[in-house]
């Protein structure tokens, strides 16, 4: 989701809370600083709901839930709430707040050009600070393309890039087995199509 504008003057997290409950257009919250959220479009609408689909049908019957974009993140209490294309909880305690998310174990971002370059650095930065956090995927809409960042038992990010129509985010925790295909099904965005390589 893009930033559209940036408020000029600061807000305490109750002014903020008290903002969202009224406005018609979400807002992320930094150190308080209020940023209100540009629309989606149709592409990136469909890929988040073909993340959601995939992922609810994969935890049905598991103790997990799927939240979309309209679900606030407390990244940092009292300093950073953002709101996330699609995510996923396991944790009690997220249950039974209305409206916070606290604990996720996966966050995906379908990336905007206004927002792709800070979803990659200044907001995965932050949004690894989440002890719960186990995956963070990053969902072109340029091309089909899906960053994925895994946190290892030793508490180190690994990177894999996905970009072949047959392959699979293969979440197993989560008991998710997602083709690239089907991330994509009815975008329309194209694959990567590579030519015949240029001659000197």
């Amino acid at each position: 989701m893009g930033h559209a504008e940036q408020q000029k003057r600061r807000y305490t997290p109750a002014e903020y809370f008290a903002l969202e409950e009224q406005s018609v257009v979400r807002h992320e919250y930094f150190d308080g600083e209020v940023f209100a959220m540009a629309g989606a479009s149709k592409a990136h609408n469909t890929i988040a709901q073909n993340l959601v689909i995939a992922l609810r049908s994969a935890l049905r019957g598991q103790r997990c839930q799927v939240f979309m974009e309209g679900v606030r993140l407390a990244v940092q209490e009292n300093f950073y709430y953002t709101y996330p294309d699609v995510m996923v909880s396991c944790a009690p305690a997220d249950f039974q707040d209305e409206y916070l998310v606290r604990q996720p174990v996966l966050i995906m971002e379908v990336l905007s050009p206004s927002t792709a370059e800070y979803d990659r650095t200044e907001k995965f930065s932050q949004y690894r600070k989440l002890a719960s956090l186990q995956h963070y995927i990053l969902v072109s809409q340029a091309t089909w393309a899906m960053d994925w960042y895994r946190r290892d038992e030793a508490g180190q990010w690994i990177h894999r890039l996905l970009t072949e129509p047959a392959d699979i985010l293969d979440i197993s925790d989560l008991g998710l087995r997602l083709p690239l295909v089907e991330v994509y099904e009815a975008s329309g965005i194209a694959p990567i199509r590579l030519g015949p390589p240029t001659t000197r």
